[in-house]
């Protein structure tokens, strides 16, 4: 007898109704256009087309697809735990918990071996130590960079970044994973830290 299929499908469905809620989740970082803050549904749909675009930087021999992978999976803890901006005033240990904790309880919706699967791969992104994590990473890295010099400084306005802490911090984690992407955004964002200096002064 073939075995029903239905509490598979169901346990499924009600992962990918969880998972809407990511719509919900209003992140730090303004649209190109500037006229409203993104969602994380949206970042994590970018990024993943960030991947696809920009597949020739990846490293060689990275798995293209465990790489989309994690990027359509990394922020769905965003749905517990919220999202935290990168220069935001937050508890580093409290939010990692956080996020695990969302992790076991969003990935846990899932049938059994589809929840291990998720979950070894969310886990791989967080560690940032293969090829796919590092370069998955540093392209999560670039996309609020693209979009503050599309919209003309978005969030480094609102948290009142300066370039060496923006480059430091922020820099060396897209140059880590992506040095070619890193070498293109880095003097179109040094134009506008220049230009935003110009007119605090």
């Amino acid at each position: 007898m073939t075995p029903d299929p239905t509490p598979r499908l169901d346990a499924q469905m009600a992962f990918l109704r969880e998972a809407d809620r990511l719509k919900s989740v209003t992140r730090a970082t303004r649209l190109a256009d500037n006229t409203r803050f993104e969602n994380s549904a949206e970042h994590s749909w970018q990024v993943a087309l960030f991947a696809l675009t920009l597949a020739d930087q990846a490293p060689e021999g990275c798995d293209l697809a465990r790489v989309i992978t994690m990027l359509l999976l990394h922020d769905l803890v965003e749905i517990d735990a919220g999202d935290a901006p990168v220069f935001g005033d937050h508890d580093a240990a409290a939010l990692a918990a956080a996020e695990a904790a969302a992790a076991s309880r969003i990935f846990g919706l899932l049938p059994p071996d589809q929840a291990a699967q998720f979950r070894a791969i969310w886990d791989e992104f967080e560690a940032n130590e293969t090829p796919e994590a590092r370069f998955a990473k540093s392209l999560d890295r670039a996309v609020p960079p693209f979009l503050n010099i599309a919209n003309g400084g978005g969030s480094w306005i609102d948290y009142n970044v300066a370039w060496p802490r923006f480059e430091t911090q922020i820099g060396a984690r897209i140059a880590r994973g992506a040095p070619q992407l890193w070498a293109w955004l880095a003097p179109r964002a040094r134009a506008v830290f220049d230009r935003l200096a110009g007119t605090r002064r």
